[in-house]
């Protein structure tokens, strides 16, 4: 199997999780989307196509903002419920890779977007379909949500380290596995090096969210890494945490995310 193939599988995994996916995954941060529409003058009625919409969470804050989207979603569960999540707005939804779907209207999108999904799609294709479907002017938008360790954090995944470990899916000791805020990798450099977008707005966001005991179980459940675990490690894991956090008065744990929002121009 090579590297293309292993990116698609990884990105089918999602299917599995589809029905946990919208209540475990956060919530994007409301000012990321303000920050968003303003620096690409978006406005009412204006053409957005997402790359990857999984259930929603992103496509739902734009909708609400009286936006026309497009989602092109692998996934055809993800697809299904992404469908019942954005009813009443105006959101078409297709099932489909983004390689390989062909836009049906020749007048080109305003921005085409991609939350925490970028990453899985081809990187030989992305910056090219994304060029071709824009209008000249048109935006290029994607951010990640990720795992971001302040001073002063939670030490609970720190001190989980050591069951991680045990069950050899440790992470590594150097720094840049445990970024802090605004620390995040930038990708304006692969951008740039397509030849075909202008780099005009990066930001860094960070938000906390507070989880009990089965919220973070289940938002675990949802990342690639914890769904090709061995079931037995996953177990030992599970149980490990339970026991951890049961054993705080709050029963519960603090977990700060991430995002850079990337925006760039279409080149004519």
């Amino acid at each position: 199997m090579n590297s293309k193939n292993d990116n698609i599988k990884l990105r089918e995994l999602f299917e599995q999780v589809a029905n946990i996916y919208q209540q475990a995954r956060p919530d994007y941060p409301e000012k990321m989307f303000d920050d968003l529409i303003h620096t690409t003058n978006l406005n009412p009625d204006d053409r957005l196509l997402e790359v990857g919409c999984a259930t929603g969470k992103a496509t739902l804050p734009l909708a609400k903002r009286g936006l026309k989207i497009t989602c092109v979603e692998l996934g055809a569960e993800l697809a299904t419920i992404a469908r019942q999540n954005l009813v009443g707005m105006d959101v078409d939804i297709i099932n489909g890779s983004f390689e390989d779907w062909q836009p049906e209207a020749e007048n080109g999108f305003d921005l085409v977007f991609a939350a925490t999904a970028w990453k899985w799609i081809d990187p030989e294709v992305r910056y090219i379909k994304a060029w071709q479907v824009l209008r000249p002017g048109g935006h290029l938008a994607f951010w990640n949500a990720d795992h971001v360790f302040p001073d002063g954090g939670d030490p609970f995944f720190r001190e989980i380290q050591t069951v991680y470990y045990e069950i050899c899916e440790g992470k590594s000791v150097e720094n840049n596995d445990w970024l802090r805020p605004g620390e995040l990798h930038e990708q304006k450099d692969e951008i740039e090096k397509s030849g075909l977008f202008e780099v005009v707005h990066i930001r860094h966001f960070d938000w906390e969210c507070i989880y009990q005991v089965d919220e973070y179980i289940k938002l675990l459940g949802t990342f690639s890494g914890h769904i090709l675990m061995e079931e037995w490690k996953r177990d030992k894991l599970f149980n490990e945490i339970r026991v951890r956090l049961n054993s705080r008065p709050e029963k519960s744990v603090r977990r700060h995310w991430g995002a850079v929002l990337h925006v760039a121009r279409r080149k004519d």
